[in-house]
């Protein structure tokens, strides 16, 4: 199942007060960069982030987008601008963290 257009466009409202966010078509679903990085995506009309230090927290709902794949945090708080601005940032920081490893 492809995602839908519109929940792209309230996803990326929501994320309206973040600069350098971005995202690319990818075979009916969405992928989500913050500064040139992939930080989610979009599944199935379910806005999904990277797992990372940050993202495991306990109580999570962690789901794979496509058979396969890794667990991904699915982002339930969507009506929430400040909170998804603020685990996108997290996220970013700790996917930067790993790769410096």
């Amino acid at each position: 199942m492809s995602s839908n257009k519109e929940y792209l466009n309230y996803i990326l409202e929501q994320l309206s007060e973040l600069e350098d966010i971005s995202y690319r078509p990818m075979m009916g679903e969405y992928i989500i960069y913050y500064k040139n990085k992939v930080v989610g995506g979009i599944y199935d009309d379910m806005f999904l982030l990277k797992k990372t230090d940050v993202s495991s927290i306990p109580n999570m709902t962690y789901i794979s987008p496509y058979p396969g794949a890794k667990p991904m945090l699915l982002v339930e708080q969507t009506d929430d601008k400040q909170y998804l601005s603020k685990i996108i940032k997290k996220t970013y920081e700790e996917l930067k963290k790993e790769k410096i490893k």
